[in-house]
């Protein structure tokens, strides 16, 4: 591999996000037959303001780059200069993703085969648990001058391939290089080079088929892996592959981060109505069940009447009533509950099924005392239990994008979501109008996860009730 026509090059850029942020400064190193040939780096104008965070990082001051060529101006000898190489970079998909991105802003088409370093020592070392540029220098004894410039960085990558090929079985390598360099396959009808630009950011991609008819809409933390999962993973579902066989379209937009994803997805779906999604919210129902009335068995409640009670005296949420029996009737079996008192069947005189089966212990018939079945309900129940809203009021979760500065503020309610705000008058006056927000099954187990392991990039707020 490294001994064909190829480039290391990095890029410094304005934050993370390929559709937001833009480039300012590349550095190439151009290797030809096993040697380097040539060394190129310019700055270049981003058009735009740098974040702080960025010139601390690299040195490169926003005075720097006003004299600096925009990147229309080098594109075509850019282009020309990675004509027919190999492309490797240290997380190639970020540089591979922004160079194409700038190419087709400047009306030209960029398409090179792409080698990610930091795959490649991950298939190499696997015993470490560090790949990044940082950890690989001090591994290795490597010296950079000029970490965090783009020149810096590749002339990094040139003398660790110098060591993974003194050092790593030529044969072991090759096949390294050629695994990782495999493209997967891309559904008939869709661009050949689809993986290549979709972004591995947090986001929302909809797929469409023949007709222009949207076929489904997926939220995803990275676009372009849960896309690939989608097309080509191993255990693919039915839907999935008929998706695959059907889909001729893929579009995409980024979002700040995952909980914006979800709501952008809700917000889609509810507007192109696809046809591979499921468009069940008014399906989604609960147990509803009062452990101070235990007499009153469990009774199936629909969205609109779980959005009347307090969550504390729901118990599941189901997407489909069938689901929500099977799981009661689960329960009814392993705690012997009679099949009467917990809404399986209804009321009268006489023994339940469960019972002439040997599976009740007879509260239907006053062989077990209330008290007695109901606290195995209560046993039995705490499993499906709706957990309670954690908070005395309101919450804003604040959620920054990973690289930009970016933010985005979401705001819920007894585990109903509000809605988005850009600045902290919206926040109020979401509060104010919080009107008749409905709870959502989807919108419950998200907050779920984030409150029991809030990601980095998001601060949770109490305010006012």
């Amino acid at each position: 591999m490294f001994d064909q026509n190829l480039v290391f090059l990095d890029l410094e850029t304005t934050g993370g996000s390929v559709g937001y942020d833009r480039i300012i400064e590349i550095g190439v190193v151009e290797i030809a037959n096993g040697e380097r040939v040539a060394e190129w780096s310019t700055l270049v104008n981003p058009g735009r303001r740098v974040p702080h965070s960025i010139q601390v990082l690299t040195g490169i001051t926003e005075e720097d780059l006003r004299a600096a060529p925009a990147f229309a101006e080098i594109a075509p000898a850019l282009l020309e200069r990675l004509r027919g190489k190999v492309f490797a970079a240290h997380n190639a998909r970020f540089d591979y993703g922004f160079l194409k991105t700038e190419f087709a802003r400047a009306g030209l088409t960029f398409e090179a085969p792409v080698l990610c370093t930091v795959k490649l020592s991950r298939r190499l070392a696997p015993q470490h648990d560090k790949h990044n540029l940082d950890a690989l220098i001090v591994r290795n004894g490597l010296f950079c001058l000029d970490r965090h410039r783009a020149l810096g960085d590749a002339r990094v990558l040139w003398d660790l391939a110098q060591i993974w090929r003194r050092e790593i079985d030529p044969a072991t390598l090759a096949a390294a290089c050629a695994d990782l360099m495999k493209r997967p396959a891309v559904p008939a009808g869709l661009p050949p080079d689809l993986y290549d630009t979709l972004p591995e950011t947090a986001g929302v991609y909809t797929l469409y088929g023949d007709d222009g008819r949207s076929l489904y809409v997926g939220a995803a933390a990275n676009i372009r892996s849960r896309v690939l999962v989608q097309f080509t993973g191993e255990r693919r579902s039915g839907k999935d592959l008929r998706l695959t066989a059907d889909v001729r379209r893929v579009d995409w937009n980024e979002t700040t981060g995952e909980l914006s994803a979800h709501f952008e997805a809700a917000r889609l779906v509810a507007q192109l109505q696809p046809a591979h999604n499921r468009l069940a919210a008014d399906e989604t129902c609960s147990w509803y069940w009062r452990s101070d009335t235990p007499e009153i068995p469990p009774r199936l409640i629909g969205t609109n009447g779980i959005d009347d009670v307090e969550p504390e005296h729901l118990y599941g949420a189901f997407r489909a009533r069938s689901g929500a029996r099977n799981a009661m009737r689960e329960l009814a079996r392993t705690y012997s509950l009679c099949h009467k008192l917990v809404g399986l069947e209804p009321p009268g005189a006489g023994p339940c099924s469960a019972h002439t089966a040997g599976r009740c212990r007879g509260a239907c018939v006053g062989k077990e005392p209330a008290v007695s079945h109901a606290m195995r309900t209560i046993q039995a129940l705490s499993r499906l239990r709706i957990k309670p809203w954690p908070y005395p009021g309101p919450i804003a979760i604040r959620e920054r994008h990973v690289w930009s500065e970016r933010t985005e503020t979401h705001v819920f309610d007894r585990w109903r979501y509000l809605g988005t705000a850009h600045g902290e008058d919206e926040v109020a006056e979401i509060v104010r109008e919080r009107g008749a927000a409905r709870f959502d099954l989807d919108t419950y187990r998200a907050l779920q996860r984030l409150l029991k392991s809030p990601p980095r990039n998001c601060q949770i707020v109490a305010l006012a009730a």
